[in-house]
């Protein structure tokens, strides 16, 4: 990247007029030195960094290591007086980050088209919708459209997979940066409840703003204390955006509509039963892997289809009409890019060599994304045996036990519990805290800490057509054992393994041999 870098006085009077500073800038500071790098990685540093003191874990050794590398000053919301370097004192640290991040950057995102989507489902299926259209649309450009959500992160310089939702402020600007650099004109992004709150998205420009639905979700001492906290949270997004989208089937969707109302001037809005919608979808059919629907916009109707299992999906389908058609984009890149769409471990479905077994990977990790789901599957596989497999994560989203415990139970004929980001929580106190909301439902339940046996289980456990629901990891390599992320096979991988197991153990070898299923083992 090529950009002007700017001198420390223009990063101080920025904190200034924000109100941001703690105290007096120290005496002796050289405001006209040239910040080379803003970073809260002592690893990275390099002469002229200002360095930035952040996180629940942060210790004056990683300080005095930037000092050691270069950094001439440092930006905290306490002094580390045991390192020799001047300190310039916030109030706020999660605040301050965005605005520091903005500058070093020079505002990227007002000089881009970044749609911010948010909601407790549907995040990610809408984003790559969105993203599909827009690439259609800008196939005889060259470029592409970028993407920042929970499954990958493309900015046209980086392209990873993601196991965080919305980056911190300084990764964020970066990747915007990078789509300018590329340049790229879109760029699509998921905008988590965390996020919001903690600023991550502050000073973000987003040519529109799709609010998806509400349901309880991430309701934690460490994360939101209460439901109106996560609820308005989200609505922040609103006062950042010049175009509002807004789901008139979500539940609070009158405060959600006032929200957009009172921050924004454009307002459109969808809906799946509300035939007054901007954006109204009927006569939703399912026909082999396809769903066709009708979609009638300004007293227009015009045929779609998408080809992703999941009636819940045209919710999400239509979502991204809406965007397009705030944003202007021609209806055939629309047509074209929801037919060809695909989500990344986002019901992906698998069947062994008869389909008599169906293996279905999402990522459904809520209570809302797993009522959907299930209603979605007794729906579309009417009298098989569901068999479910999942885990909640440590040390956060607590209330996703009983939920996903109680709803599992619910619907299920089995239920294996295992590891899914477990972190510094022990796996199978947290399986048997789901297994007492999952037992009172009447189904039968399993724990087994390690994920791939615990889908291999699941995989053999069926003598008779059964659907086995593989949620919260999709096509994820990682899982979070204590602070670090360890490489694991997806659960994809492990299904495909499982079911051609199953084949061959059931005399079906010649119907397995033909799929050329990978062989791998567990982690």
């Amino acid at each position: 990247m090529d950009f002007p870098l700017h001198p420390l006085q223009d990063y101080c009077s920025l904190l200034e007029q924000q109100g941001l500073l703690a105290a007096q800038l120290p005496a002796g500071l050289d405001q006209t030195s040239t910040v080379q790098l803003i970073s809260y990685d002592s690893q990275s540093v390099v002469p002229g960094t200002l360095f930035l003191c952040k996180g629940a874990h942060f210790k004056s050794a990683y300080l005095a290591d930037a000092a050691k590398k270069g950094a001439f000053a440092y930006v905290s919301e306490v002094p580390y007086p045991e390192v020799d370097l001047p300190c310039i004192l916030v109030q706020d640290m999660r605040r301050t980050l965005a605005p520091l991040a903005i500058l070093y950057y020079n505002d990227p995102s007002s000089r881009l088209k970044v749609i911010g989507i948010t909601g407790t489902k549907g995040k990610s299926s809408t984003a790559y919708y969105l993203k599909y259209i827009l690439d259609e649309y800008l196939a005889s450009t060259g470029t592409r459209c970028g993407i920042i959500s929970s499954i990958d992160t493309y900015d046209g310089v980086e392209e990873f997979e993601s196991h965080i939702t919305t980056p911190e402020p300084l990764d964020l600007q970066r990747h915007f940066a990078n789509a300018r650099s590329s340049g790229m004109e879109y760029v699509v992004m998921e905008a988590s409840s965390q996020a919001l709150k903690y600023h991550r998205t502050l000073g973000t420009h987003f040519a529109a703003a799709c609010f998806l639905n509400i349901g309880r979700d991430h309701i934690s001492p460490i994360e939101h204390p209460t439901f109106e906290d996560y609820f308005h949270s989200k609505l922040k997004i609103f006062s950042q955006a010049e175009l509002s989208i807004v789901n008139l089937d979500s539940d609070h969707a009158e405060e959600i509509l006032e929200a957009a109302k009172r921050d924004c001037a454009r307002i459109i809005t969808f809906s799946c039963k509300d035939p007054d919608a901007d954006v109204y979808g009927d006569q939703i059919q399912k026909q082999g892997m396809g769903i066709f629907f009708r979609v009638t916009v300004r007293n227009e109707a015009k045929a779609y289809q998408i080809n992703m299992p999941g009636l819940f999906n045209v919710e999400n389908a239509l979502a991204a009409i809406a965007v397009s058609d705030g944003l202007g984009i021609p209806q055939n890149a629309v047509y074209f890019g929801l037919m060809k769409a695909r989500v990344p471990g986002r019901m992906e479905v698998f069947s062994n060599a008869t389909g008599d077994v169906t293996a279905i990977v999402d990522y459904a990790h809520n209570r809302l994304s797993f009522e959907t789901l299930f209603h979605s599957v007794q729906q579309e596989y009417p009298g098989r045996r569901i068999v479910t497999v999942f885990g909640c994560p440590g040390k956060k989203a607590q209330e996703r036990r009983r939920d996903l415990g109680e709803i599992a139970g619910q619907y299920s004929d089995l239920v294996v519990l295992t590891e899914e980001d477990s972190g510094e929580e022990d796996i199978v106190s947290i399986c048997q805290e789901i297994a007492s909301y999952a037992k009172p439902g009447g189904c039968f339940c399993v724990i087994e800490p390690n994920r791939g046996e615990a889908i291999r289980k699941a995989v053999l456990s069926c003598s008779e057509p059964s659907v086995i629901l593989i949620t919260g990891k999709g096509r994820e390599t990682r899982q979070k054992r204590g602070l670090a992320y360890i490489d694991t096979p997806s659960d994809v991988e492990y299904v495909t393994t499982w079911l051609q197991e199953y084949d061959v153990t059931h005399g079906l070898e010649e119907d397995a041999e033909e799929q050329s299923l990978p062989l791998i083992q567990p982690a």
